[in-house]
């Protein structure tokens, strides 16, 4: 065989290496998003109340405790995989996310079961929240474990381009949905149709990761006489416990730009600007488009620029233009507005991540690597970017500024910055070889 015909060969096995780890990726996000799209139908069904803000609120809280699951289990299968190996940890986690799904697809409404109702309903976004712990960490050590030489930040930004492709493909379905079902229809009942082809779309991602290969990397730590046990790994983490602080706040800023202009701006949208349904589920759409642009454009940058470059300028351009620009989107609110804004927002969005996801792998020792980075990017899930689509609700009701959430941008951007300044310090103890190559 020619050396053109195995170069070709081995191009081709990397990508369906990204498609087969990305997949369960796609089916974790894709299950948040329709949490998100929905939150008001599930308010309504599960949470009935006097006051439609009290609803919308318990179901974005509802949304939100699944995030706070999450460092618990970034640590327990983090541990996991960094003992037992990436593919079997990955299958373990799509088997949790579809439990966490079905039970929220098929469970009967308030009406029907009373209080049980929304007890199963948590318990399924906690079952989703462990699993997804360690899901976007696991991904993403994979993804850089068998990157090509100077190609670590494009293949890793494959990560959250999963991701995208889950908010393209459930803002299609909406729009969809929309014109063929009712919107009464829709509130009672029709929401559930998603939730259940998530369900019918597990089989295919579970023989996807089947098939997936250990990476290389990995084994050949395993064949060491290094290769820590659980307890070893679960103490290196907390020696190393400053770096996964800095990962924390590098990932805030990442988590609630990201969930801004994916999970909330259905309900942003339709509730707060008055704008249709559809116009807010278009406006979705081309965010997930030009998400999946920004990310592995600026993912391979990331490898030429060096990353600590692109977060520096993408934390500050967040910090100086998040709230003008919601101000200005609610002065006169309009689906060109509002698409302009959130294009706008992507693009720092994007920008930033794609270069944040590598960094994160990056400054993390190798023998702690999924457990540390997803402990990381769990609390900082958890404790700002989950909440986002609650705090935004919250702010505005209670201030009556329409652009406040502007603030919350501008805090996570402050977030971020810091994380970029301090990362690539010298006294960072356990610091990576790679990490000093990132700083470029």
């Amino acid at each position: 065989m020619s050396a053109g015909a195995d170069r070709g060969s081995s191009r081709k096995d990397k990508i369906w290496s990204v498609v087969r780890v990305s997949s369960g990726n796609f089916l974790e996000m894709y299950d948040f998003f329709v949490f998100g799209y929905y939150a008001s139908a599930i308010g309504k069904i599960f949470f009935p109340s006097g006051s439609e803000f009290a609803q919308l609120m318990s179901a974005f809280m509802t949304f939100g405790v699944g995030f706070l699951m999450r460092p618990l289990g970034a640590i327990i299968l983090g541990v996991y995989i960094d003992h037992y190996g990436r593919r079997a940890g990955l299958l373990l986690t799509l088997g949790l996310m579809a439990v966490g799904t079905l039970s929220i697809a098929v469970v009967p409404g308030f009406a029907t079961i009373g209080w049980l109702a929304p007890i199963i309903v948590v318990a399924g976004r906690l079952v989703q929240g462990f699993s997804a712990g360690v899901e976007l960490g696991g991904v993403s050590v994979y993804l850089s474990e068998i990157a090509t030489p100077g190609h670590k930040g494009f293949y890793v930004s494959w990560q959250s381009g999963s991701q995208q492709v889950a908010v393209i493909f459930v803002a299609l379905l909406g729009v969809a949905l929309s014109a063929i079902i009712p919107p009464a229809d829709m509130m009672q009942w029709g929401w559930r149709v998603p939730f259940l082809i998530g369900c019918l779309i597990v089989p295919l991602i579970f023989l996807l990761r089947r098939s997936m290969q250990e990476t290389p990397e990995f084994l050949e730590r395993r064949q060491s006489a290094h290769h820590p046990s659980p307890k070893q790994i679960a103490a290196q983490l907390a020696q190393n416990w400053p770096i996964v602080l800095i990962g924390m706040l590098m990932v805030t800023m990442t988590t609630v730009s990201f969930y801004f202009i994916t999970a909330y701006t259905p309900t942003f949208g339709k509730d707060v600007l008055k704008l249709s349904s559809t116009e807010s589920l278009l406006v979705t759409l081309c965010v997930g488009i030009s998400n999946l642009f920004w990310l592995p454009v600026m993912g391979a940058a990331s490898d030429r620029i060096g990353r600590r470059p692109l977060l520096i300028v993408f934390t500050l351009l967040m910090l100086l233009s998040a709230y003008p620009a919601l101000s200005w989107l609610v002065s006169e609110p309009s689906f060109g507005r509002l698409l302009a804004v959130e294009l706008w927002l992507s693009f720092l969005y994007g920008s930033y991540n794609g270069a944040m996801v590598v960094a994160l792998t990056e400054i993390i020792p190798q023998q702690l690597r999924t457990t540390g980075f997803a402990v990381a990017y769990s609390l900082g899930t958890a404790l700002f970017g989950g909440f986002t689509p609650a705090v935004s609700t919250y702010l505005i009701e209670e201030t009556g500024n329409r652009a406040v959430a502007g603030v919350w941008l501008m805090f996570a951007a402050a977030c971020g910055l810091a994380a970029a300044m301090l990362a690539w310090r010298p006294s960072l103890a356990g610091r990576s070889v790679e990490a000093v190559a990132g700083s470029a």
